[in-house]
């Protein structure tokens, strides 16, 4: 079950209720006061595109290392073609090839 913090609207005093997703929010252990405000401590970080391993976890294998980078090397191209150039892109990253 996730662990949620909150604040009681009465006493101000933060405090943390492990529950589940659907249920409803605890009292105040403190006071006993019903209203109380979920806070939002952190956020969860999503990776996507090049930031997403490669393979099941970190020890990918070295094909599915070609394999991710054969994936997002036209995205990226294209992003940077996009923003700077064909030109550019094509005398200052080589290693990009060309799309075409």
């Amino acid at each position: 079950m996730p662990l949620y913090d909150y604040r009681c609207e009465s006493c101000g005093k933060p405090f943390e209720a492990r529950h589940g997703f659907n249920d409803p929010a605890p009292v105040c252990p403190f006071c006993g006061h019903a209203e109380v405000k979920r806070l939002i401590t952190s956020v969860p970080a999503i990776a996507g595109g090049i930031l997403t391993n490669a393979g099941d976890s970190r020890s990918a294998s070295k094909e599915q290392l070609k394999d991710k980078w054969a994936e997002e090397t036209p995205k990226l191209r294209k992003k940077l073609v996009d923003k700077l150039g064909e030109d550019f892109v094509r005398k200052n990253a080589p290693s990009l090839g060309s799309s075409e």
